[in-house]
């Protein structure tokens, strides 16, 4: 009897991989995205596209199969797509679907669970500017409050030297044509990062330039207290 529930067990798990096989929007959510690195192979993506020794490097610990296994999973279940770059890259690139991108947001909700789980940044932390614009500010663009201000305007984030530009308007990095911007914060990637464990805009070492006005949108925009 126990050796015939066993193989009815061992069937139901080999038929679904990987499913809770639950009629949950939770459960089916987990079923694409709840395996080990999933996640932080959409973390990637959804900065850039990225190439498979792209993602190797941006994330230690995996092993090469593992990745290969996760990206062809979201390839399969529409998240992930492989573009063929064209000469001189001719490479190929792995790259967000529109269905991806829905992802974004659940891994903005846990930048904010997350952050408050982290040890101060300090000099010692790797950390990247694109990932710190990502975690320090995309993730906590307040949507109510840039309709209520309503101004058009750019801030750049001058972070390790790399300048990057924020929107009023939307979270998302701004790539529109050369035009100056309303605010400038610059310095170094650990303390652009603290901006959310304690520090403000005026703490040093960030130097931020811009009119006050300006300044202050900055900071309801995205909540900087």
């Amino acid at each position: 009897m126990y050796l015939s529930i066993f193989f009815v067990n061992l069937a139901t798990v080999l038929a679904v991989p990987g499913s809770y096989d639950q009629y949950c929007p939770i459960a089916r959510g987990l079923d694409l995205l709840g395996d080990r690195w999933t996640l932080l192979v959409l973390r990637e993506l959804s900065m850039s596209q990225q190439r498979f020794t792209d993602l190797r490097t941006q994330l230690p610990g995996i092993p090469p199969n593992v990745l290969s296994q996760r990206l062809k999973r979201l390839v399969d279940d529409g998240l992930v797509t492989v573009e063929t770059l064209p000469p001189p890259a001719a490479r190929s690139v792995y790259t967000l679907t529109e269905r991806g991108r829905e992802a974004v947001p659940i891994l903005r909700a846990l930048v904010r669970f997350g952050t408050p789980e982290l040890e101060p940044a300090t000099p010692e932390h790797p950390l990247r500017p694109h990932m710190v614009v990502a975690s320090a500010f995309l993730a906590w663009f307040d949507e109510v409050e840039a309709r209520r201000i309503e101004v058009a305007e750019h801030y750049d984030l001058v972070i390790d030297g790399l300048r990057q530009s924020i929107r009023s308007l939307r979270p998302a990095l701004w790539r529109g044509p050369e035009s100056p911007p309303a605010v400038t914060v610059e310095g170094p990637a650990w303390a652009f990062a603290r901006l959310r464990q304690g520090s403000s805009l005026d703490d040093p070492p960030l130097v931020v330039t811009g009119p006050k006005a300006a300044r202050s949108r900055l900071r309801r925009i995205y909540a900087l207290t």
